[in-house]
């Protein structure tokens, strides 16, 4: 029986080296060409001609109009030294080099070694290609690779662009180049801080990697890695990206920037024109309008002062010295408007207020106030709260709701709240006992936080458990009327007032069931926002005690 030949491990391992090694080759070979041999540095002209065996041996001294010429680059000079032997020079004076249409050298010192094809300019170097100049005052440029660097400090012109380092290189066949150290992009509109920079000048793109700032007018952007745009202003920002706006155009000293107004921090952040988006742990925080926006996602056209949110949304309202206002909804939309007109902000409006839009599963928390509705708006400007669709907003342990609410608050605390619809208003008076007001429209009014007055209109509905003087509960009242006035004290319902009420006075214990709650009670404690981390968990209505909308009776129109 025929059995294969056996291989020892050693010749796979030989093998698998020898595969991986041509793997490396080939891809070397692909990634950078080997270089070619060059031919014969040639002397075309020049004035003056010397050579002295004993004092130079090798060398040809040139003067007067010197020309040299070596694989299509010129070279021209005041004097130089020829070196046949080792196919290399020597340009001393105005020295320039040209290669083709797009490429020239100028400087007042060259060696330049035919063998390595690399040229080394020192002392006001020049260097063109297409419509970039880089300025140094030492270059090497490489033939073979199309590189020239520099290392002691030079600055790239393109157009109205410019680029200083310490340290750079272009590449002449892609026209991209690369810089570091100190590195400073600037421009009549803008200026680019950064360490480490790559620069195309085909696409005007500039990817900055490391800690660097965008500084244009009032503005100054932070990002560890982004790209930039230099002809159209836009930007990518990839890492630890922050955009702050400052009172007054300011430059960078040392590495604290405090007096900003505003300022924007998220995980990545892209310029198109004058719309900003941003991607991941957003934070907004506007110091002005004492307001602070949290969010996975949003865009904001500062222009114009318009902005969307979405993803997690939180917005935080802090006018008031002593407590803060949370906001949630899952998808919160700014506008500005022009504080004289009332419309929409134009790029010339100055004295603006802004309003915020919450759309779906709208929940606010503060100490004194919580908020439950379908949809709210928020005006900065008057500190106005309204809310929409099957709202409910909580007090201490006065829970109101409606149609509509509009609450309006002062700079510390809530001061009124108007209900306008199917008025629901109901305070705990222990776990089992409910006082209750229902009407069409209902305003509360407060002092410090607390309700002080409470006023009822449109077929009114009242169940009522007074408070005896040891704080017992002994009676209930029910009452039907058209007006209601309600006046509280230490949070608790002292007394009403009503004209021409009907209704009955019961012992609590022989009081009708059907008697013990208004038509459209209900207790929407599970709803509640407990606290500001509760905004997110959205708790709906039971199907059941949903408002049922009544539409309003418009007018009949007159045709004339």
């Amino acid at each position: 029986m025929k059995t294969r030949p056996h291989i020892s491990s050693l010749k796979i391992l030989f093998y698998a080296a020898g595969f991986l090694f041509l793997l490396f080759a080939l891809n070397t070979w692909a990634v950078r060409p080997p270089k070619k041999p060059q031919g014969r540095v040639y002397l075309i002209h020049a004035d003056r001609l010397s050579y002295n065996e004993i004092e130079n041996p090798g060398a040809q001294r040139l003067a007067g109009n010197v020309h040299f010429r070596h694989d299509g680059m010129d070279m021209f000079a005041d004097s130089a030294v020829f070196f046949q032997e080792s196919n290399s020079l020597e340009a001393f004076g105005k020295v320039r080099a040209k290669q083709g249409d797009t490429l020239s050298l100028n400087g007042d010192y060259l060696f330049y070694n035919g063998s390595s094809g690399i040229a080394e300019m020192r002392h006001n170097v020049v260097m063109k290609h297409r419509g970039q100049t880089l300025l140094t005052d030492s270059l090497n440029y490489d033939r073979l690779y199309g590189i020239g660097y520099y290392f002691d400090g030079g600055i790239l012109k393109d157009g109205d662009t410019q680029l200083m380092s310490d340290w750079g290189e272009y590449h002449v066949n892609t026209r991209e180049a690369q810089f570091n150290y100190n590195v400073n992009l600037t421009s009549p509109r803008y200026r680019l801080v950064t360490d480490t920079m790559r620069y195309d000048a085909r696409t005007k793109w500039a990817e900055v990697l490391g800690p660097s700032n965008i500084f244009q007018d009032k503005d100054v952007v932070y990002t560890e890695h982004g790209f930039y745009n230099t002809d159209a202003e836009t930007y990518r920002l990839m890492k630890a990206s922050q955009r702050s706006k400052f009172y007054r155009g300011i430059e960078l000293k040392g590495d604290s920037i405090s007096n900003f107004t505003s300022r924007l921090e998220a995980d990545s952040i892209a310029k198109d024109g004058d719309w900003i988006k941003v991607f991941g742990h957003v934070e907004y925080l506007d110091r002005e309008n004492k307001s602070m926006l949290l969010c996975d996602f949003a865009q904001y056209n500062d222009t114009i002062g318009q902005a969307m949110a979405t993803g997690h949304t939180l917005m935080k309202e802090f006018s008031s010295p002593s407590d803060t206002l949370f906001a949630h909804a899952d998808t919160l939309r700014l506008y500005t408007y022009d504080m004289a007109t009332d419309s929409l902000k134009t790029a010339e409006s100055d004295s603006v207020y802004r309003v915020v839009y919450g759309y779906y599963h709208a929940r606010a928390y503060r100490s004194d106030l919580q908020v439950v509705s379908d949809s709210l708006v928020f005006n900065l400007r008057d500190k106005q709260l309204h809310l929409f669709r099957d709202p409910i907003v909580w007090n201490e342990d006065n829970q109101i709701l409606g149609e509509e609410i509009h609450v309006f608050l002062n700079d510390s605390t809530v001061d009124s709240i108007y209900v306008d619809r199917q008025a629901l208003l109901v305070q705990q008076v222990d776990s089992t006992l409910f006082n209750q007001v229902t009407g069409k429209q209902m305003r509360a009014y407060f002092t410090e936080g607390e309700m002080q007055r409470a006023e009822s209109e449109g077929n009114v509905c009242i169940v009522y458990y007074p408070l005896e003087k040891d704080s017992s509960i002994v009676n209930m009242t029910y009452a039907e009327t058209a007006l209601l006035k309600m006046f509280l004290k230490e949070k608790k319902m002292q007394r009403i007032w009503a004209p021409k009420a009907q209704g009955t006075f019961y012992p609590i214990s022989q009081a009708p069931a059907d008697k013990s709650k208004v038509p459209n009670f209900a207790w929407f404690d599970y709803v509640r926002p407990r606290d500001k981390y509760d905004l997110f968990d959205w708790r709906p209505k039971s199907q059941k005690d949903q408002l049922k909308a009544v539409p309003r009776r418009v007018a009949p129109v007159q045709h004339l």
